[in-house]
């Protein structure tokens, strides 16, 4: 699945149509197209993993789930794979293999924008919050909660979770307030260095501990496990991520 910096990237390429009318759109999403033809894409507006293509009186949600993709200007994928095409004078955007649908501009308001890690909004003292209410949550499961840490996945809740020695496990309620604001700024800082690393496709080089097989501090072997309500891979050191 598409983590946030990833969606971030699609915005910039993105960008270039707005301000642009479409002039034509296919794809095979179930939604009434007519509503976007001839409509000016104003804004892009990001939701941690959720695109959102704010048009004239309407706007259109963009998730890319586990799977989905996108071009612009050129098609390589099958018909069958395209969710939503967009043309416009200046090219075109398309999206595959992912959730569509039209929302309407109220929907935009009930978004609390505060909880994207990448957004110039991001508010950590709302998100610390959140956690506080939630004290017999897993970490694991709470640095996923897109109500909470929007935008952050599976890669960034392993690394980050490494980065300040916490193992998965660890109740909410139980972290120290120290590793606890420690957690709400490095869920931005490594979002944010996903983000260079992808730009320069070198992601993968820096992973700690996510797919790796040793701990990079002591040696010893890394630990895959399902963890948290959502039963998502987790990797961890025993010896340098403490539970709590």
């Amino acid at each position: 699945m598409p983590e946030g910096p990833s969606i971030f990237l699609m915005k910039e390429d993105l960008q270039k149509f707005v301000g642009e009318k479409a002039i034509a759109v296919d794809g095979n999403a179930e939604i009434d197209q007519e509503k976007l033809i001839g409509k000016t894409l104003k804004e892009i507006r990001l939701y941690g993993k959720q695109t959102f293509l704010i048009f004239d009186h309407v706007s259109v949600r963009i998730h890319l789930l586990m799977f989905g993709s996108y071009e612009v200007d050129g098609q390589t994928k099958p018909d069958r794979s395209l969710r939503l095409g967009l043309t416009f004078c200046n090219g075109k955007a398309l999206f595959y293999t992912c959730s569509v649908k039209i929302v309407e501009a109220d929907f935009l308001t009930t978004i609390d924008w505060t909880a994207d890690v990448m957004s110039d909004v991001w508010n950590p003292q709302n998100a610390k919050k959140k956690l506080k209410a939630l004290p017999d949550m897993m970490v694991c499961d709470a640095v996923m909660d897109q109500e909470i840490f929007s935008g952050v996945g599976n890669i960034i809740k392993n690394e980050v979770l490494f980065r300040i020695g916490v193992q998965p496990e660890s109740l909410v309620g139980n972290l120290p307030i120290k590793i606890l604001n420690a957690l709400l700024q490095e869920a931005r800082n490594y979002s944010f260095d996903f983000l260079e690393w992808k730009r320069i496709n070198t992601l993968k080089m820096h992973f700690q501990v996510y797919q790796q097989k040793g701990c990079p501090k002591c040696g010893k072997a890394i630990i895959k496990k399902h963890t948290g309500k959502g039963k998502r891979s987790s990797f961890y050191c025993e010896k340098d991520q403490k539970s709590y």
